[in-house]
């Protein structure tokens, strides 16, 4: 009789300290370590080493976990951009987005990308995300593509990308000596800005 309700207290207890060491993880990489050890993510977690271990194949396994529930966290902002509208209101639209998703990616995005070529799973997360990325880029500013040659259409389509990736955020407002440091809305200005005058530039290109 008492079998089931003790089993289900083990499995709330398994659960519940899985759930911390993703958690610990995840403090860790925000706190600015993008490759934590085994050791400090127990020490994190206040588990032991051998508990990391029971509860995760290995630190890959772990970092798989811990990625996609932060992800899951980040989902409620990843609402679709108007396609209708001006052009400068559908940039600055996805800009703002892009900058929300970014800034509560942080860190674990960094590591994410910095640990995905030791990882097929993290790598799929980053393929797919770049991948609704373009998907996206290609929805807002359908309008303006949809009139260019395939072969301009792609360089387009190529440099948006790039103009509104994370790296481009991460240069624009990171203050470590690698990036300048800007506020947010001063960010978003300068990406906006590059996002309409490499549309008109490309466009003009075409008309010519």
């Amino acid at each position: 009789m008492t079998t089931a309700p003790v089993t289900d207290g083990r499995s709330a207890r398994s659960a519940k300290t899985r759930d911390s060491i993703a958690d610990a993880l995840l403090d860790l990489l925000a706190g600015g370590n993008l490759r934590p050890t085994a050791k400090e993510i127990a020490e994190q977690a206040s588990v032991s080493v051998r508990s990391v271990y029971v509860h995760f194949d290995d630190l890959e396994d772990l970092f798989c976990v811990a990625a996609n529930r932060h992800y899951a966290r980040v989902a409620p902002v990843l609402e679709k951009v108007p396609t209708g509208g001006p052009l400068p209101e559908r940039a600055r639209a996805l800009v703002e987005q892009r900058s929300r998703i970014y800034t509560k990616i942080g860190a674990v995005g960094r590591a994410t990308q910095l640990q995905a070529p030791f990882s097929p799973t993290l790598a799929r997360l980053v393929r797919d995300a770049h991948g609704r990325s373009r998907a996206e880029l290609e929805r807002v500013f359908a309008p303006e593509l949809e009139r260019l040659a395939p072969p301009v259409r792609r360089t387009m389509l190529a440099t948006l990308d790039v103009l509104t990736s994370s790296a481009a955020w991460d240069m624009l407002r990171d203050g470590d000596g690698h990036g300048h440091a800007l506020p947010d809305d001063v960010a978003r200005d300068c990406m906006v800005a590059a996002v309409l005058c490499q549309i008109d530039a490309l466009s003009q290109v075409e008309e010519h």
